[in-house]
Protein backbone atom coordinates (compact mmCIF):
# COMPACT_ATOMS: atom_id res chain seq x y z
CA UNK A 1 0.00 0.00 0.00
CA UNK A 2 2.17 2.80 -1.02
CA UNK A 3 2.53 5.35 -3.50
CA UNK A 4 5.02 4.81 -6.67
CA UNK A 5 8.23 6.11 -7.83
CA UNK A 6 7.81 7.39 -10.70
CA UNK A 7 8.62 5.66 -13.87
CA UNK A 8 5.71 6.27 -16.75
CA UNK A 9 6.01 8.72 -18.94
CA UNK A 10 2.43 9.75 -18.16
CA UNK A 11 2.23 9.75 -14.87
CA UNK A 12 3.48 11.82 -11.73
CA UNK A 13 3.65 11.79 -7.97
CA UNK A 14 0.28 12.34 -6.73
CA UNK A 15 -0.32 16.25 -5.87
CA UNK A 16 -0.39 17.24 -2.53
CA UNK A 17 -4.07 17.11 -1.31
CA UNK A 18 -5.27 15.11 -3.70
CA UNK A 19 -3.62 11.78 -2.46
CA UNK A 20 -5.79 8.66 -2.08
CA UNK A 21 -6.40 6.46 1.49
CA UNK A 22 -4.73 3.07 0.18
CA UNK A 23 -5.37 1.44 2.81
CA UNK A 24 -9.58 2.23 2.86
CA UNK A 25 -8.86 1.27 -1.35
CA UNK A 26 -7.09 -1.87 -0.41
CA UNK A 27 -9.57 -2.72 1.27
CA UNK A 28 -12.53 -2.45 -0.39
CA UNK A 29 -11.00 -3.80 -3.63
CA UNK A 30 -9.69 -6.93 -1.62
CA UNK A 31 -11.86 -9.75 -2.77
CA UNK A 32 -13.17 -7.58 -5.61
CA UNK A 33 -9.67 -7.42 -7.53
CA UNK A 34 -7.29 -10.39 -8.10
CA UNK A 35 -4.38 -9.43 -6.24
CA UNK A 36 -5.45 -6.93 -4.27
CA UNK A 37 -4.11 -8.40 -0.91
CA UNK A 38 -0.65 -8.65 -1.67
CA UNK A 39 -0.86 -4.34 -2.16
CA UNK A 40 -1.58 -1.69 -4.69
CA UNK A 41 0.71 1.06 -5.88
CA UNK A 42 -0.57 5.05 -7.36
CA UNK A 43 0.56 7.60 -9.33
CA UNK A 44 -1.37 10.64 -11.00
CA UNK A 45 -2.06 11.35 -14.36
CA UNK A 46 -0.98 15.10 -14.11
CA UNK A 47 -3.53 16.69 -16.99
CA UNK A 48 -6.88 17.77 -16.91
CA UNK A 49 -9.02 20.38 -15.19
CA UNK A 50 -11.75 18.59 -13.18
CA UNK A 51 -11.76 14.60 -12.41
CA UNK A 52 -9.11 13.26 -10.55
CA UNK A 53 -7.45 10.14 -12.29
CA UNK A 54 -4.81 7.89 -10.92
CA UNK A 55 -3.12 5.08 -12.31
CA UNK A 56 -3.70 2.55 -9.76
CA UNK A 57 -0.88 -0.99 -10.27
CA UNK A 58 -2.52 -3.88 -8.64
CA UNK A 59 -0.70 -7.38 -8.57
CA UNK A 60 1.36 -6.88 -11.97
CA UNK A 61 -1.76 -4.92 -13.72
CA UNK A 62 -2.57 -1.48 -14.60
CA UNK A 63 -6.39 -0.12 -13.95
CA UNK A 64 -7.56 3.43 -13.96
CA UNK A 65 -9.05 4.74 -10.77
CA UNK A 66 -11.04 8.24 -11.64
CA UNK A 67 -12.87 10.26 -9.22
CA UNK A 68 -14.45 13.79 -8.64
CA UNK A 69 -12.47 16.92 -8.10
CA UNK A 70 -12.12 17.21 -4.34
CA UNK A 71 -14.71 20.11 -2.80
CA UNK A 72 -18.30 21.32 -4.01
CA UNK A 73 -19.17 20.46 -7.66
CA UNK A 74 -21.95 21.76 -9.72
CA UNK A 75 -24.74 19.84 -9.38
CA UNK A 76 -25.04 16.91 -11.89
CA UNK A 77 -21.62 17.08 -12.67
CA UNK A 78 -18.81 14.65 -12.43
CA UNK A 79 -21.21 11.75 -12.39
CA UNK A 80 -18.73 9.02 -11.88
CA UNK A 81 -21.86 6.37 -11.65
CA UNK A 82 -22.76 7.66 -14.98
CA UNK A 83 -19.89 7.54 -17.08
CA UNK A 84 -19.53 4.29 -15.96
CA UNK A 85 -22.94 2.99 -16.84
CA UNK A 86 -21.96 4.84 -20.37
CA UNK A 87 -18.61 3.13 -20.44
CA UNK A 88 -20.29 -0.26 -19.68
CA UNK A 89 -22.98 0.00 -22.72
CA UNK A 90 -20.51 1.39 -25.30
CA UNK A 91 -17.62 -1.11 -25.25
CA UNK A 92 -19.39 -3.49 -26.80
CA UNK A 93 -20.12 -1.86 -29.75
CA UNK A 94 -17.04 0.53 -29.92
CA UNK A 95 -13.46 -0.37 -28.69
CA UNK A 96 -12.13 2.43 -28.47
CA UNK A 97 -14.12 2.95 -25.11
CA UNK A 98 -12.16 1.17 -21.90
CA UNK A 99 -13.63 -1.37 -20.37
CA UNK A 100 -14.70 -0.79 -16.73
CA UNK A 101 -14.41 -3.48 -13.80
CA UNK A 102 -15.63 -2.22 -10.89
CA UNK A 103 -17.99 1.15 -9.35
CA UNK A 104 -18.08 2.06 -5.93
CA UNK A 105 -20.51 4.80 -4.81
CA UNK A 106 -19.70 4.30 -1.40
CA UNK A 107 -17.87 7.88 -0.17
CA UNK A 108 -17.18 6.68 2.62
CA UNK A 109 -13.77 4.58 0.86
CA UNK A 110 -12.33 7.74 -1.01
CA UNK A 111 -14.18 10.90 0.05
CA UNK A 112 -16.47 10.56 -3.20
CA UNK A 113 -17.91 7.79 -5.83
CA UNK A 114 -15.26 6.56 -8.11
CA UNK A 115 -14.87 3.70 -10.52
CA UNK A 116 -12.15 1.31 -12.37
CA UNK A 117 -11.46 0.96 -15.76
CA UNK A 118 -9.01 -0.84 -18.30
CA UNK A 119 -5.53 0.92 -18.84
CA UNK A 120 -4.30 1.57 -22.73
CA UNK A 121 -1.69 2.77 -24.11
CA UNK A 122 -0.44 4.88 -26.24
CA UNK A 123 0.40 8.59 -27.19
CA UNK A 124 -2.16 11.51 -26.28
CA UNK A 125 -1.13 14.99 -27.89
CA UNK A 126 -1.81 18.20 -26.19
CA UNK A 127 0.22 21.27 -26.31
CA UNK A 128 3.11 19.16 -27.65
CA UNK A 129 3.66 16.45 -30.14
CA UNK A 130 5.05 13.37 -28.21
CA UNK A 131 8.54 12.65 -29.84
CA UNK A 132 7.71 8.81 -31.66
CA UNK A 133 4.71 10.67 -33.50
CA UNK A 134 6.35 13.83 -34.19
CA UNK A 135 9.31 11.23 -36.18
CA UNK A 136 6.53 10.07 -38.55
CA UNK A 137 6.63 11.87 -41.95
CA UNK A 138 3.50 13.46 -42.46
CA UNK A 139 2.01 12.51 -38.74
CA UNK A 140 0.02 15.19 -39.14
CA UNK A 141 -2.28 13.85 -41.77
CA UNK A 142 -2.32 10.45 -40.55
CA UNK A 143 -3.44 11.66 -36.70
CA UNK A 144 -6.43 14.02 -38.61
CA UNK A 145 -7.74 11.35 -40.59
CA UNK A 146 -7.40 8.57 -37.90
CA UNK A 147 -9.62 11.05 -35.50
CA UNK A 148 -12.25 12.09 -37.89
CA UNK A 149 -12.27 8.61 -38.78
CA UNK A 150 -13.07 7.49 -35.20
CA UNK A 151 -15.65 9.92 -34.65
CA UNK A 152 -17.45 8.96 -37.87
CA UNK A 153 -17.77 5.65 -36.29
CA UNK A 154 -18.98 6.64 -33.06
CA UNK A 155 -21.59 8.29 -34.90
CA UNK A 156 -22.55 5.56 -36.69
CA UNK A 157 -23.61 2.90 -34.08
CA UNK A 158 -27.06 2.03 -33.86
CA UNK A 159 -28.11 3.55 -30.55
CA UNK A 160 -31.04 0.92 -30.77
CA UNK A 161 -29.43 -1.87 -29.32
CA UNK A 162 -29.77 -2.81 -25.75
CA UNK A 163 -28.10 -0.76 -23.18
CA UNK A 164 -27.92 2.13 -25.65
CA UNK A 165 -31.10 3.55 -25.79
CA UNK A 166 -31.17 4.28 -22.21
CA UNK A 167 -28.26 6.97 -22.26
CA UNK A 168 -30.42 9.81 -23.58
CA UNK A 169 -33.27 11.55 -24.71
CA UNK A 170 -32.37 12.88 -28.30
CA UNK A 171 -35.89 14.80 -28.67
CA UNK A 172 -35.35 18.51 -28.15
CA UNK A 173 -31.66 17.47 -27.54
CA UNK A 174 -30.16 21.06 -28.54
CA UNK A 175 -32.84 23.11 -26.95
CA UNK A 176 -32.20 21.18 -23.93
CA UNK A 177 -28.21 21.70 -24.20
CA UNK A 178 -28.78 25.17 -24.34
CA UNK A 179 -31.36 25.80 -21.72
CA UNK A 180 -29.00 23.51 -19.30
CA UNK A 181 -26.23 25.19 -20.21
CA UNK A 182 -27.08 28.75 -19.48
CA UNK A 183 -29.02 27.47 -16.17
CA UNK A 184 -25.16 26.35 -15.70
CA UNK A 185 -23.83 29.92 -16.74
CA UNK A 186 -25.72 31.86 -14.31
CA UNK A 187 -25.31 29.29 -11.71
CA UNK A 188 -21.55 30.05 -12.13
CA UNK A 189 -20.56 33.65 -12.97
CA UNK A 190 -18.64 35.67 -11.01
CA UNK A 191 -19.53 38.99 -12.80
CA UNK A 192 -22.09 40.23 -15.54
CA UNK A 193 -20.87 39.42 -18.92
CA UNK A 194 -23.45 41.34 -21.47
CA UNK A 195 -21.38 39.73 -24.42
CA UNK A 196 -22.61 36.62 -23.23
CA UNK A 197 -26.00 37.62 -22.46
CA UNK A 198 -26.48 38.55 -26.16
CA UNK A 199 -24.45 34.99 -27.43
CA UNK A 200 -27.46 33.17 -25.30
CA UNK A 201 -30.46 35.06 -27.07
CA UNK A 202 -28.84 34.13 -30.41
CA UNK A 203 -28.56 30.33 -29.38
CA UNK A 204 -32.00 30.59 -28.22
CA UNK A 205 -33.31 32.43 -31.14
CA UNK A 206 -31.25 30.29 -33.84
CA UNK A 207 -31.96 26.67 -33.00
CA UNK A 208 -31.10 24.36 -36.07
CA UNK A 209 -33.57 21.54 -37.72
CA UNK A 210 -32.39 18.36 -36.12
CA UNK A 211 -30.00 15.95 -38.25
CA UNK A 212 -32.70 13.00 -38.24
CA UNK A 213 -32.01 9.42 -36.38
CA UNK A 214 -29.87 10.28 -33.05
CA UNK A 215 -26.26 8.89 -32.17
CA UNK A 216 -24.67 8.67 -29.68
CA UNK A 217 -22.65 12.46 -28.71
CA UNK A 218 -19.81 11.95 -26.88
CA UNK A 219 -19.93 15.73 -25.74
CA UNK A 220 -15.99 16.17 -25.72
CA UNK A 221 -14.38 14.77 -28.55
CA UNK A 222 -10.85 16.17 -28.82
CA UNK A 223 -7.24 15.48 -29.73
CA UNK A 224 -6.30 15.61 -26.17
CA UNK A 225 -9.07 13.20 -25.13
CA UNK A 226 -7.96 10.22 -27.38
CA UNK A 227 -5.10 8.59 -27.19
CA UNK A 228 -3.08 7.59 -30.63
CA UNK A 229 -1.24 4.81 -31.44
CA UNK A 230 2.57 5.53 -31.57
CA UNK A 231 2.39 5.52 -35.22
CA UNK A 232 -0.31 7.96 -35.90
CA UNK A 233 -2.63 5.67 -38.08
CA UNK A 234 -5.53 4.70 -35.62
CA UNK A 235 -6.86 5.63 -32.20
CA UNK A 236 -6.15 3.29 -29.32
CA UNK A 237 -8.81 4.73 -27.08
CA UNK A 238 -11.01 7.76 -26.17
CA UNK A 239 -11.53 8.61 -23.07
CA UNK A 240 -13.76 11.59 -20.70
CA UNK A 241 -17.32 10.14 -21.31
CA UNK A 242 -19.03 11.74 -18.47
CA UNK A 243 -20.92 13.62 -20.59
CA UNK A 244 -22.02 11.24 -23.64
CA UNK A 245 -25.74 10.96 -24.18
CA UNK A 246 -28.15 10.68 -27.26
CA UNK A 247 -28.80 13.62 -29.86
CA UNK A 248 -27.73 15.19 -33.38
CA UNK A 249 -24.22 14.58 -34.25
CA UNK A 250 -23.55 18.08 -35.53
CA UNK A 251 -23.03 19.19 -31.72
CA UNK A 252 -20.08 16.60 -31.25
CA UNK A 253 -18.83 18.06 -34.57
CA UNK A 254 -19.19 21.28 -33.98
CA UNK A 255 -17.73 21.30 -30.43
CA UNK A 256 -14.64 19.03 -31.64
CA UNK A 257 -14.71 22.11 -34.31
CA UNK A 258 -13.78 24.87 -32.12
CA UNK A 259 -11.16 22.98 -30.19
CA UNK A 260 -9.30 22.05 -33.40
CA UNK A 261 -9.55 25.41 -35.07
CA UNK A 262 -11.31 28.55 -34.57
CA UNK A 263 -10.90 28.47 -30.10
CA UNK A 264 -7.32 29.06 -31.32
CA UNK A 265 -8.28 32.81 -32.24
CA UNK A 266 -8.45 33.71 -28.37
CA UNK A 267 -4.91 32.92 -28.01
CA UNK A 268 -3.90 36.05 -29.99
CA UNK A 269 -4.54 38.14 -27.23
CA UNK A 270 -4.72 35.58 -24.08
CA UNK A 271 -1.06 33.95 -23.52
CA UNK A 272 -2.81 30.53 -21.60
CA UNK A 273 -5.62 29.55 -24.56
CA UNK A 274 -8.55 27.41 -23.56
CA UNK A 275 -7.84 24.92 -26.48
CA UNK A 276 -4.33 23.83 -27.84
CA UNK A 277 -3.38 25.70 -31.25
CA UNK A 278 -1.43 22.43 -32.73
CA UNK A 279 -3.81 21.89 -35.17
CA UNK A 280 -3.31 25.19 -36.62
CA UNK A 281 0.56 24.40 -38.00
CA UNK A 282 0.75 23.27 -41.50
CA UNK A 283 0.04 19.00 -42.44
CA UNK A 284 -3.61 19.32 -39.99
CA UNK A 285 -6.77 18.62 -41.95
CA UNK A 286 -8.28 22.56 -42.03
CA UNK A 287 -11.44 23.19 -40.49
CA UNK A 288 -12.98 22.87 -44.53
CA UNK A 289 -10.96 19.19 -44.94
CA UNK A 290 -12.38 18.14 -41.44
CA UNK A 291 -16.07 19.07 -42.64
CA UNK A 292 -15.81 17.31 -45.81
CA UNK A 293 -14.07 14.41 -44.98
CA UNK A 294 -16.84 13.70 -41.72
CA UNK A 295 -19.88 14.89 -44.57
CA UNK A 296 -18.54 12.49 -47.24
CA UNK A 297 -18.28 9.23 -44.79
CA UNK A 298 -21.37 9.58 -42.98
CA UNK A 299 -23.34 11.62 -45.72
CA UNK A 300 -24.77 14.06 -43.16
CA UNK A 301 -25.51 17.29 -44.13
CA UNK A 302 -23.26 19.80 -42.10
CA UNK A 303 -24.79 23.35 -43.61
CA UNK A 304 -25.78 24.31 -39.55
CA UNK A 305 -22.31 23.43 -37.78
CA UNK A 306 -21.85 26.84 -37.86
CA UNK A 307 -24.60 27.07 -34.75
CA UNK A 308 -22.92 24.07 -33.38
CA UNK A 309 -19.64 25.88 -33.54
CA UNK A 310 -21.35 28.91 -30.89
CA UNK A 311 -22.66 26.56 -28.79
CA UNK A 312 -19.71 24.52 -28.75
CA UNK A 313 -17.49 27.62 -27.12
CA UNK A 314 -20.08 28.89 -24.85
CA UNK A 315 -20.10 25.32 -23.57
CA UNK A 316 -16.67 25.31 -23.47
CA UNK A 317 -17.14 28.98 -21.45
CA UNK A 318 -19.51 27.51 -19.40
CA UNK A 319 -17.21 24.83 -18.19
CA UNK A 320 -13.98 26.79 -17.42
CA UNK A 321 -16.47 29.48 -15.68
CA UNK A 322 -17.67 26.39 -13.12
CA UNK A 323 -13.91 25.71 -12.61
CA UNK A 324 -13.16 29.29 -11.87
CA UNK A 325 -15.86 29.70 -9.56
CA UNK A 326 -14.90 26.75 -7.44
CA UNK A 327 -10.96 28.50 -7.63
CA UNK A 328 -12.66 32.42 -6.43
CA UNK A 329 -15.13 30.74 -3.95
CA UNK A 330 -12.09 28.87 -2.04
CA UNK A 331 -13.44 25.57 -2.86
CA UNK A 332 -9.76 24.92 -4.00
CA UNK A 333 -6.73 26.12 -4.28
CA UNK A 334 -5.19 24.41 -7.12
CA UNK A 335 -3.19 27.70 -8.61
CA UNK A 336 -4.02 26.39 -12.39
CA UNK A 337 -7.34 27.86 -12.29
CA UNK A 338 -6.40 31.17 -10.98
CA UNK A 339 -6.63 32.70 -14.91
CA UNK A 340 -9.09 31.09 -15.76
CA UNK A 341 -11.62 34.25 -15.82
CA UNK A 342 -9.67 35.48 -18.45
CA UNK A 343 -9.98 32.55 -20.41
CA UNK A 344 -13.40 32.60 -20.04
CA UNK A 345 -13.68 35.89 -21.05
CA UNK A 346 -11.51 34.91 -24.07
CA UNK A 347 -14.28 32.41 -25.41
CA UNK A 348 -17.21 34.74 -24.87
CA UNK A 349 -15.87 37.22 -27.00
CA UNK A 350 -15.17 34.17 -29.38
CA UNK A 351 -18.23 33.23 -29.10
CA UNK A 352 -19.93 36.38 -29.63
CA UNK A 353 -17.89 36.81 -33.03
CA UNK A 354 -18.71 34.10 -34.63
CA UNK A 355 -22.24 34.16 -33.81
CA UNK A 356 -21.75 37.44 -35.75
CA UNK A 357 -20.11 35.85 -38.37
CA UNK A 358 -22.84 33.21 -38.61
CA UNK A 359 -25.99 35.90 -38.84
Amino acid sequence: MRYISKVHSDTAFVRQGEELNATALTEYLTGRINGTASGIRIEQFPNGHSNLVYLVEIAGREYVLRRPPLGPVAPKAHDMAREYKVLHAVHPHFPEAPEVYLLCEDAAVLGGPFFLMERRNGVVIRDQVPAELAAIPGYQHLVSEAFIDCMVRLHSIDVSQPGLASLGKPEGFVERQVRGWTERWNRAKTEEMPEMDRVVQWLHKRLPPSQGAPTLVHNDYKLDNVMMHPEGNRVEAVLDWEMTTLGDPLADLGLTLCYWTWASEAAKDDPHPATPVITNQPGWCTRDEFLHRYATLTGRDVTHVGYHEVLGIFKLAVILQQIYYRFHAGQTQDERFRNFDRRVRGLVKLSAELAERYS
